[in-house]
């Protein structure tokens, strides 16, 4: 006990070990996988890293024009990096960035603009592809 107490008193004047979170930045360790980055300029929008996606937090909407929008889910990223592996341009089009995800509730993750933006997609892909065989018929 008295040992106890002697490291206790001891321990009030000694310099935490700990990180001051809030007021310090803790950076991210190496080969850290942080956030997904997509670059409209370089992306090709060859579909390889939606395809490639385990929780499927990438997905691409088909204009009618044939043009392509890039949405990302975050909350549901498992950042295994298998999206960034299957880009033909990694590093310009597609990259995991140092920055670390915020936790999400399961209601953020998959909430019910996200499960509209899944079916938008599905139903805008199959309106492209009946409208393109329109054409070559």
């Amino acid at each position: 006990m008295f040992y106890s107490i002697k490291n206790s008193i001891s321990n009030l004047f000694k310099k935490p070990k700990t990180i001051d979170y809030p007021n310090t930045k803790i950076n991210g360790f190496k080969n850290h996988r942080g956030l997904i980055e997509h670059s409209h300029e370089h992306c090709i929008y060859c579909d390889k890293c939606e395809n490639a996606c385990p929780p499927k937090a990438i997905l691409f909407f088909q204009n009618e024009d044939g043009s392509k929008i890039y949405n990302y889910n975050a909350h549901l990223c498992i950042f295994c990096g298998e999206c960034v592996r299957a880009c033909p341009k990694p590093q310009e089009a597609l990259w995991q960035s140092e920055e670390r995800a915020q936790f999400a509730t399961k209601e953020e993750a998959v909430s019910k603009k996200w499960l509209q933006w899944q079916k938008d997609t599905k139903k805008s892909r199959e309106d492209f592809a009946k409208k393109k065989n329109k054409k070559i018929e």
